[in-house]
This record gives C-alpha cells, structure tokens and sequence, in this order.
C-alpha cells in the first residue's frame, strides 16, 4: 500500500485506495471522495424479542448513533478551516511556493515553477466554491486539500498539490 504525505508537515493526506486524476500539467491531482455511513447497523435477524423474555420497548443498551462522513476526511483525519477570501489565498499560495520549492529536487522544481500559476488560477476560478482541509497536525505552514462538488454531484472530488506529497511504502 502507498500512502502519500505532505512534505512540509509529514501528515498522511491521501493513500493508492483513492485512485487520483491529474489536472493542471500534473500539479494537482482530483481525487473522488464518498459520503458513507458509519456506526450502528440495524440488522434485523428474524428473533422475536417478546419470545425471548425481553420488553419490546426496552433499550437493550444499543447505541443506534450512525454519521455520514466523507471517506476521505475520515480516513485521513483532515481538518476543516474556514474558507479563505483571494487574498487570503493568494498570500497562502506565495507562502506554501517559497516553503515548498526548497524541498523539491530538479525536473520536479521545475515543473513545479512553471505550472503553479496556471494552477492557482485554477483554483482561484473555484474559489467560493471549495472548501479547505489540512491534516491531522493541523499546522499552519501545511499543504491544503481542496474539496469541492461537480455541478449536481452529490460526492465530494478533493484537489492535492501533487508536487506537496510524498510517496511513502507501508
């Protein structure tokens, strides 16, 4: 299994379970997420409670508690920020640029230099309409993941800086 990190903060961001879609020359990658349901199942097996000595009425100590959550959120523990304005995010993106950049190695700093613009600008085009996620650390010199909805989706697709993630074996 490979699991990518983030380069800056070394949070688990995303793993080869969520297959990815370049976009942007490769500097982004589109990722599908899911809502899911998680907690207590109601399986019902065919037993007759009052057959069996138990109150229909009583709470057999069952936490009947289920969640939706999106699988990637989840799995990954991504935290969400409030949503940022352009300059905000334009402030963001020269920060993560000059934080990054030192920490990619040459035909990778290069394509990174020369598409990031492009990318930005992509996402700057989607802006009021993504929402922000950091990992676990929650730190403030991170990459972000952007989530957003495809007109009349239902699913989350999540956006990476494939360039911030590193490819770890476990």
């Amino acid at each position: 299994m490979l699991v990518y990190q983030d380069l800056l903060s070394g949070d688990e961001l995303l793993s080869d379970s969520f297959p990815y879609k370049e976009i942007q020359n490769g500097v982004l990658w589109e990722v599908d997420g899911k809502w899911v349901v998680q907690g207590a199942v109601d399986v019902d097996i065919g037993a007759n409670p009052s057959a069996e000595g138990a109150d229909a009425d009583a709470d057999e100590g069952v936490d009947d508690q289920t969640v939706k959550v999106v699988d990637i959120v989840d799995t990954f523990r991504l935290q969400e920020q409030p949503p940022f304005d352009k300059k905000q995010f334009v402030t963001w993106v020269k920060r993560y640029i000059k934080l990054l950049t030192p920490k990619l190695e040459g035909e990778q700093q290069e394509t990174f230099k020369k598409n990031i613009e492009g990318a930005t600008k992509f996402l700057l085009s989607k802006l009021s309409d993504l929402q922000f996620f950091v990992g676990e650390s929650m730190g403030d010199d991170t990459s972000l993941v952007f989530a957003s909805y495809k007109e009349g989706a239902t699913d989350p697709i999540f956006i990476y800086f494939a360039h911030g993630l590193k490819e770890v074996k476990c």
